[in-house]
């Protein structure tokens, strides 16, 4: 694990190996505690976050449902009779296709990713995906008692 003021530096270069595996973009709620992410990375489209935000969409996700309740990954297209929001025919519409959600940590700090490809992802970049993932989780744990100031540079990427 990275000293603390190494941090930024790490999370920040995985977020990038993270970005190039995801063409159409993704969102990262890291270390989630009583609903609410200590950071939040999101690399999607303007009009998709600003329809996702508009909507209320977070209310009944069932990407972020799954993924606050489990740990592993799960594709959108398994999720979709849970759906009746239509969230991901939305997302589709938007150009995100070839979704997937990856949960990892304790109920109580978890960190959930949703990811979209043009293209399906390849296992070889699912995993690396997951590894990716949980390194900012495992990099990020105890982000409460960081320095003020690192608290803030990882808030501030992306």
């Amino acid at each position: 694990m990275a000293e603390f003021t190494d941090k930024p530096a790490v999370v920040a270069a995985l977020l990038g190996r993270l970005q190039a595996r995801c063409d159409t973009g993704f969102a990262l709620a890291v270390h989630i505690r009583y609903t609410r992410p200590s950071l939040l990375y999101r690399t999607y489209a303007r009009d998709w976050v600003d329809h996702y935000s508009e909507k209320g969409f977070m209310l009944s996700d069932p990407t972020v449902h799954w993924g606050l309740s489990n740990n592993g990954a799960m594709d959108w297209a398994q999720l979709t009779a849970q759906d009746p929001e239509g969230i991901i025919q939305a997302a589709r519409d938007h150009g995100l296709a070839n979704g997937w959600t990856y949960a990892t940590g304790p109920a109580t700090s978890r960190s959930l990713g949703s990811m979209t490809n043009r293209t399906p992802f390849a296992p070889d970049a699912r995993s690396d995906i997951c590894q990716i993932l949980d390194d900012i989780h495992r990099e990020t744990d105890h982000f409460e008692t960081f320095p003020l100031q690192v608290q803030e540079a990882l808030r501030n990427l992306m």
